[in-house]
């Protein structure tokens, strides 16, 4: 049975940084591309960040230079770094396990930043 869960959620003040992970289980981890997605309150789903098999990595415009995502295939996990947070940053954060049509999800992580 294939397992997608995300943690490291909660509410932080703007500016400050919270650490997302993401443990698999039932699947090859190191071929498949991990991303971290968000989804806002009356907005569509988007991608945040993706990592490929071997560490290439691709950022949202909007948390580029802010968000770090890696992985670590010994330990089937994907994390997202995610710093100098902003109000706008506001969403349920879901991780995902893709490889060509075959596509996992977790259950999503809430992240507020607010003062």
């Amino acid at each position: 049975q294939v397992q997608v869960v995300e943690s490291g959620g909660g509410l932080v003040q703007p500016g400050g940084s919270l650490r997302l992970s993401c443990v698999t289980s039932g699947i090859n981890f190191s071929i498949y591309v991990m991303g971290w997605y968000r989804q806002a309150p009356g907005k569509q789903r988007e991608l945040v960040a993706a990592i490929t098999r071997d560490g290439t990595t691709n950022y949202a415009d909007s948390v580029r230079g802010r968000f770090t995502i890696s992985r670590d295939n010994a330990k089937f996990t994907a994390n997202l770094q995610m710093n100098t947070l902003k109000p706008e940053d506001t969403a349920v954060y879901y991780c995902n396990a893709q490889r060509t049509s075959v596509v996992h999800w977790g259950q999503g992580t809430q992240v507020t930043v607010s003062s």
